[in-house]
């Protein structure tokens, strides 16, 4: 979560939503990203779908099975189906996201008993850390206007 949380500071550093994501397979990062979606004009250019890409092209398939993801901020809907249909078996989130959380907040995509993917979901991992910079983010947001 460290990594990630580390992408998460160059998210913010490039005036983008402080999110980053790393997907582990067999104790090493195969994929990263962090969100990308004023910088490329994307809005699917989320930290989850960048690192979803890198790790498949890693791997050379689309199929991430005996993964692990960790990102900085719960999943919105797009991404949560992103990482049930990659087939990644572990979510590990930073902060909650009450609006749009797609995996336990506002929605259960991840955690849904008739997903078959991720069996493990877990939130609350560095929160605080993850937490803070979002809102450190959003209150400099504010102030510009």
């Amino acid at each position: 979560m460290d990594r990630a949380l580390k992408l998460a500071v160059r998210a913010f550093d490039t005036d983008e939503v402080p999110v980053g994501c790393i997907i582990v397979y067999d104790n090493k990062i195969i994929g990263q990203g962090y969100n990308q979606c004023e910088s490329l004009n994307d809005a699917t250019a989320h930290a989850e779908m960048i690192a979803i890409t890198a790790a498949s092209s890693t791997l050379d398939t689309w199929r991430l099975n005996e993964c692990a993801i960790y990102v900085t901020k719960e999943p919105c809907s797009m991404c949560a189906g992103a990482i049930v249909n990659s087939r990644i078996e572990k979510l590990y989130f930073g902060c909650y996201d009450e609006e749009l959380g797609a995996c336990g907040s506002k929605f259960e995509i991840c955690g849904n008993p008739n997903a078959t993917m991720p069996s493990v979901v877990k939130g609350g991992i560095l929160e605080d850390k993850s937490l803070s910079l979002i809102q450190e983010y959003f209150s400099t947001k504010r102030k510009e206007k």
